[in-house]
């Protein structure tokens, strides 16, 4: 089977649609079209149903896509694990946001390196958009972040909650002044800042990341919205003072991995992550 095909297809189930899958793979929409039908060719079945919306799955697209899945996994698997030195008997990928880095993924890495020494872990920065879509394509094992989609034959699962709190370079500070930075940590928070601070105008300088935001601010002064795991440090080395009063916001972290893997050392990898996330609760 082309797995040319097999990925375009996990494309347009991940986008919702031919014209987006276009977009994502580089090709146009006629290309995706022509792979799309000469796949339901091959399996004799129609996939998706076309219409102003987008691209539905039939009840035939939603059984292949495990297997599709599945064969993208096995494909990707066999381009690591070929080029794998002796001493490694299984590679995992993991992808996450930025945030999730900070401290919390470095020592699950650490967890995983001593207790499965054999295995090689890849890591890899990411925005939900990107790692939602290796997900479906199952070019990554695992991923983490803030804001995830669900999509056919993967599990989303609520980890642990951040702490959004507002810091600043300045002890004395209440409120957001013209040097504060604003976060873009998703739709949620954007409700939960207009509520608290519904006088407030568009700020002169926003980050997408809070990592950016900390540079921006710890140069130049000011203030930003920071999970408390990752301001703890800034907070510790007095370059960052939590904002006393200020509205602190819950911000869910997740996992998402495969619904259907037999892996015993993403088994492992998942246990651990579960495991560490109840120590920050």
């Amino acid at each position: 089977m082309d797995t040319e095909q097999v990925r375009t297809f996990l494309t347009v189930v991940a986008r919702g649609s031919f014209l987006e899958a276009a977009g994502r793979l580089h090709v146009t929409q006629s290309t995706v079209s022509a792979r799309i039908q000469a796949l339901e060719t091959r399996l004799g079945a129609r996939l998706f149903v076309r219409n102003r919306a987008g691209a539905s799955l039939t009840p035939e697209g939603r059984r292949f896509v495990r297997h599709a899945k599945s064969l993208m996994l096995t494909v990707a698997q066999a381009l690591q694990d070929v080029g794998l030195p002796r001493r490694f008997s299984a590679s995992l990928r993991v992808g996450a946001r930025i945030a999730l880095w900070e401290g919390y993924l470095p020592r699950w890495v650490g967890l995983m390196r001593a207790t499965t020494p054999d295995v090689s872990i890849g890591c890899e920065i990411g925005f939900e958009e990107d790692l939602m879509q290796r997900m479906v394509e199952g070019t990554l094992d695992l991923a983490l972040m803030y804001t995830p989609q669900h999509a056919p034959g993967l599990h989303v699962e609520r980890l642990f909650d951040e702490t959004l709190v507002l810091v600043s370079t300045d002890a004395a500070q209440r409120d957001p002044d013209d040097r504060y930075v604003y976060v873009d940590w998703g739709p949620a928070f954007d409700l939960q800042h207009a509520a608290s601070y519904p006088d407030l105008e568009r700020t002169a300088l926003t980050a997408n990341i809070g990592w950016l935001a900390v540079q921006l601010v710890v140069a130049n002064g000011g203030s930003c919205f920071l999970p408390e795991r990752m301001a703890a440090p800034e907070v510790a080395a007095g370059r960052l003072f939590v904002v006393p009063d200020s509205p602190r916001y819950r911000h869910p972290a997740y996992l998402v991995h495969p619904l259907d893997s037999d892996s015993p050392v993403l088994e492992r990898a998942v246990a651990a992550l579960r495991e560490m996330a109840k120590d920050l609760a």
